[in-house]
């Protein structure tokens, strides 16, 4: 063979166009003058070595991505963990409440830093297929216009799927509520035992378990965040003096809150509000308790044992429902014997 037909061969078919030819193609080709065995080269040897660099270069790149986004969010739940603690310092005095706190925003930076690994390694690894199918000469345009095709009608398909998921995020980020919270949403109410990317499960006070997509959660009220309050309406009938009921109150509230172990539960000196109605049947006083997440409900069923004790003690009447009834009949039998 001629240098001259040799150097046509080399810029031509043997291995592809000159500006495309490998090296290690050309180089098999020099060696042998043998265009099947330069492009069998090519082909069993070069483009499996090259998918392979690319497989193990993704895969490296995955596990330094996962293993950076879990140091990063343990590092941001100990920092949010430490705020908030920080943050639930009242009148001097340090909550009992940070393990719970740091348990939360663990599990919160858990489940944010587990989304974006997995939204990193699917990039990760979608690069690295699309430069795989690029060494087996594969046509990646028409593939990414029909990968573009399906994803268009997957999304008008799964329109609420795809709600739910971006709900999930914001509810994550947001820190609207977490495990071990007390919630509102809708006609439930109950407590918070799971919080995925798409539903949120919740247990009434019957047992009863909700599972409730998060796109339809349009608000929720959460009862247990950083803390709680008591909130009691007492009545008293109208004969009872207003200032004596009131002390009365006033002093039940403060003896529990001085009193242990209610005093870790009560954060801050009862308030007495005053009077808040007149109703038809007594005169409404309204008691509130700033307490821990949680204890409110049980300091409110302490200090109605304890102000129904307190009323006995000092012959404060509690209401009940008082009526006249009218006897129509004897009054129509009188007028009919006067006539």
């Amino acid at each position: 063979m001629t240098p001259l037909l040799a150097q046509t061969s080399l810029d031509g078919q043997p291995c592809g166009p000159a500006d495309q030819a490998g090296r290690f193609c050309r180089q098999i080709y020099e060696l042998t003058s043998n265009e099947a065995v330069a492009r069998a080269s090519d082909l069993l040897v070069v483009r499996p070595v090259k998918i392979t660099f690319i497989v193990l270069i993704a895969w490296a790149s995955s596990r330094l991505l996962k293993r950076s986004i879990r140091r990063f969010t343990r590092g941001l739940g100990d920092v949010r963990a430490d705020v908030a603690s920080a943050v639930d310092r009242t009148a001097g005095t340090l909550l009992r409440t940070a393990p719970v706190t740091s348990t939360r925003a663990n599990q919160r930076a858990e489940t944010i830093g587990a989304l974006i690994g997995s939204v990193g390694t699917f990039v990760v690894w979608s690069i690295a297929a699309l430069m795989v199918f690029g060494e087996m000469g594969l046509e990646l345009g028409p593939l990414l216009a029909g990968a573009g095709i399906v994803g268009i009608a997957l999304g008008f398909g799964a329109q609420n799927l795809v709600r739910d998921f971006l709900s999930g995020i914001f509810m994550l980020l947001e820190d609207q509520f977490g495990v071990g919270d007390v919630i509102s949403v809708g006609p439930a109410t109950g407590t918070v035992e799971g919080v995925s990317l798409r539903t949120t499960r919740l247990r009434d006070v019957e047992g009863n378990v909700w599972h409730i997509p998060n796109g339809t959660i349009d608000h929720v009220a959460n009862k247990s965040q950083q803390w709680s309050r008591a909130l009691l309406d007492v009545q008293v009938s109208y004969g009872t003096e207003t200032a004596k009921a009131l002390s009365v109150i006033k002093q039940v509230a403060t003896d529990l809150w001085a009193e242990e172990p209610w005093s870790e539960e009560i954060l801050e000196e009862p308030d007495v509000w005053g009077v808040e109605s007149l109703d038809a049947d007594g005169v409404t006083i309204r008691l509130v308790v700033k307490t821990r997440p949680l204890s409110q409900w049980k300091v409110a069923r302490e200090l109605r044992v304890r102000i129904k004790r307190a009323f006995d003690a000092e012959g404060i009447e509690i209401p009940f429902p008082q009526r006249m009834v009218w006897h129509r009949g004897d009054a129509v039998g009188a007028r009919e014997r006067s006539g």
